[in-house]
């Protein structure tokens, strides 16, 4: 059966590079299921949930927002973040949802107000994947 080698990179490190059956991505204008011999595509990703399907297993990752490059046989993905459901801190990122949320509420600068954004969008996705996938 065809594979394809999906990597996903931060600005920290590679976080993931394995071969996969099939990869599910949040993109702007929803979900996109890759699967191997997928055409050529360029696109930008949304914070939120990637499903990963190797060997008959899901697995699950959250990140934020990025781009995806796509081609038949591989998938490559530029995000901000990148955190797999088993290493999620459910406590931790419900704290800085609140403290995200709490900021945003004040006056602050455009720029900072982005920041938080941003933040904020991370701790959502974490705890959307944390709470779905619950071990």
């Amino acid at each position: 059966m065809a594979t394809l080698k999906l990597e996903i990179v931060t600005p920290e490190a590679k976080t993931y590079s394995e071969d996969v059956d099939m990869v599910t991505i949040p993109g702007v204008d929803g979900e996109m299921g890759v699967f191997p011999m997928h055409i050529p595509l360029v696109s930008q990703v949304v914070a939120g949930e990637v499903a990963v399907r190797k060997n008959g297993q899901d697995f699950f990752l959250a990140i934020g927002d990025g781009f995806v490059e796509i081609t038949a046989s591989r998938v490559a993905i530029l995000t901000d973040m990148a955190i797999k459901a088993d290493d999620i801190d459910e406590v931790k990122a419900e704290e800085a949802r609140k403290r995200a949320e709490e900021r945003l509420s004040e006056k602050i600068s455009d720029e900072e107000a982005a920041m938080v954004s941003a933040a904020l969008a991370h701790s959502l996705a974490q705890l959307g994947v944390k709470r779905r996938h619950r071990g």
